[in-house]
Formats: C-alpha cells, structure tokens, sequence
C-alpha cells in the first residue's frame, strides 16, 4: 500500500510508532518434538556423529565448505560460528526418534538488523535422520515465531543456493515467499552460486504459523507418527487466508 506526499511522490505506507527491536541473544525455545537451543562446545561430538558420516557428504555440497573429516575440522567450523558478532547458532535437538536428546543439527540466525527488524535463518544443516521429520519442521516454525512475537521483527529471510531444490521446496513448504535470484552472488567451494532470496513478513506470520501449527497438531499424525495432510495442502486450502507463494 502506498500514498502520496506533498510532493505528489509515491511513499510507502506508514509503520506506527516503530522503534528498532532487541537484538537476537542465545536462547531455548522448546516445543513438541524438537529444543533449539545455543549451540556450545558440548554438543560437538553429537553433530559429528550426526552429519560427518562418510555418506553426509550430500549434506555439505551447498555448504561454505565440504564435510569436516575429523570432529577437530567440524569444531573449528563451528566455533567460528559460536564467536562471530554478527550471527547466533542453535543446535537443534529432537525429542523422538532414533537420536533423541542428542544434537543432529543446526540453524543460525544472521543478517540480523534491529534497526529495520529483520533476521535470515541460515546454515540449516539436518542430519539424515532429522530430514523430514516434525522436528525439523518444528526447529524453523520456533525460530520464526521468537522472531515475529518475541522479538517483534519485520521480515525473516531464508536463502539459499539456486541450484539447491530441496532447500527451495522447503522454503516454499514452510510459507516463505521467492522474491528473487541474486546472480554471481558468492563462491563456494570454488564454484559460483546464485543465490535465491525468500522472506515471510510480519503481516504474513499470523497466516503462516496457522498452517505451521495445523501440520504440527499431533492429532495430524497417525500412531506410526506419519502425517495425514501435508503443508503444503493446509496452505493451498486457504488456512487463516494464506495463498502459495506466486499465487494472485
């Protein structure tokens, strides 16, 4: 929506009594079936267990670098995470399954700007096991929701390879919007990488946490934990007026 001023210039509409949020701080956010919670040292052991297996190389191919070798390569990988400014790591940790209570991921939130209230999700990295599960579902939707209602951000970005498909569907499965594909934006591994841009809004969330809450309701679930409607279809139908991304 957009007005004009006394110039005659179009401008964007007004944000009432906006003032630049709290910065993202390591917290645990629990929910169902999944923690996330800092990531530390201490669960470092885990996640090399969890994703350096000798057939997690598929996992790292998008990743700034290939599979760590050893828990000494994941841990420098990981600790550069803990102690750059300018991002917060979680691990996330499953309730159920063959690697409960143990670390067999992790997420990031970067780009974080309190000035204009928005925040990316990045580095997500599942273990094989945690791959299309609740849990993994459950990790972004927490995430997302300390994000909007915690911290009162505007705009939470994912983004990721191009070239990436399962990330991309994931990304629309989850409610985000494609806004674009950014060419030649980095190298990784030695290779280009065009990066596509996605983002929920806060006016958005109320919507998208419906659908996420719908699919995450146990009663979703039979007694052998598979899903009786997918996310994608709560979305489609319209849940809390949500429509799929490109749609009019």
């Amino acid at each position: 929506m957009t007005s004009l001023n006394e110039f005659g210039q179009q401008v964007g509409r007004e944000v009432p009594g906006w003032e630049p949020r709290p910065a993202p701080v390591p917290v645990t956010l629990e929910g169902r079936y999944v923690r996330v919670v800092p990531l530390d040292s201490v669960h470092y052991s885990d996640l090399f267990e969890a994703v350096c297996g000798p057939d997690d190389g598929p996992l790292w191919t998008y990743r700034q670098i290939a599979r760590p070798t050893s828990l000494a390569g994941l841990w420098m990988h990981l600790a550069a995470a803990v102690d750059a400014p300018d991002q917060v790591p979680f691990t996330l940790v499953p309730l159920e399954g063959e690697r409960a209570g143990r670390a067999s991921g992790i997420a990031s939130f970067t780009r974080i700007d309190p000035r204009t209230g928005q925040v990316e999700v990045a580095g997500v990295l599942y273990s094989q096991s945690l791959q299309r599960t609740r849990a993994a579902t459950e990790a972004i939707s927490l995430l997302m929701r300390h994000a909007f209602e915690d911290l009162g951000y505007r705009r939470f970005e994912w983004k990721c390879d191009s070239l990436n498909e399962p990330s991309r569907r994931a990304a629309t499965r989850l409610g985000f919007t494609h806004e674009g594909r950014f060419r030649n934006h980095m190298v990784t591994q030695g290779r280009n990488r065009d990066t596509d841009w996605f983002s929920v809004t806060d006016e958005e969330w109320p919507q998208v946490r419906a659908a996420h809450d719908a699919w995450l309701d146990p009663a979703n679930f039979d007694d052998e934990g598979r899903q009786r409607t997918s996310l994608a279809a709560p979305r489609s139908q319209g849940v809390g007026g949500l429509r799929p991304p490109g749609s009019r």
